[in-house]
């Protein structure tokens, strides 16, 4: 049986690339990965962060944007990964308002990434040593099949992870004063 190679792609390329499709791919040593559609328990769990995160951010008068699974973080020399949801600075906006493919080359305040059966590795184990080499300095693993939030704190390059189950509150340093539990996110 003849194997075809599949092609790999530059960061240009990928910031290029163009199959006109609404498909959506992060770049991983320069592979495509297509993302898949997220189920409707995922959907409705990024909603709630969402609204959630929108109206602190509202509530403090911060200058901060979420946004939600359109915009990537360059993670390596051949790696782009697209968070679920990630808060960006104001400078930030500015940075991809005249970009064609909006992929950010500077580490956002805060990742969230919402683990499905078929990713748990990457959000887990992947991104966490991408994200921590890229210096974000908070992200968080909303993970719905165990039933738990994993807050990850950089510390010296490295996170430091707190988890939370059921009644626990959510403890973030971008957000101190977030009053919500595990529960309240995951009874969707």
């Amino acid at each position: 049986m003849v194997q075809l190679q599949q092609k790999l792609y530059t960061f240009a390329e990928y910031l290029n690339y163009q199959d006109y499709s609404d498909n959506k791919y992060e770049l991983v040593n320069g592979e495509l990965i297509i993302m898949p559609t997220a189920s409707g328990f995922h959907a409705l769990i990024m909603i709630m962060i969402y609204d959630l995160l929108k109206a602190e951010i509202d509530r403090l008068q911060q200058s901060f944007k979420i946004m939600p699974g359109n915009v990537g973080i360059r993670t390596g020399y051949n790696k782009s990964r697209i968070p679920d949801l990630m808060i960006i600075s104001q400078e930030q906006c500015q940075e991809i308002r005249n970009m064609t493919t909006a992929v950010l080359e500077t580490p956002p305040l805060l990742v969230i990434e919402i683990v499905s059966s078929g990713n748990k590795e990457d959000d887990y184990r992947y991104k966490r040593s991408e994200y921590a080499a890229n210096e974000i300095p908070e992200y968080w693993i909303v993970d719905p099949l165990e039933e738990k939030i994993s807050i990850l704190t950089l510390v010296a390059g490295f996170y430091e992870v707190t988890e939370l189950r059921g009644d626990e509150c959510l403890t973030s340093q971008l957000f101190p004063e977030l009053n919500i539990t595990v529960n309240q996110i995951l009874n969707q």
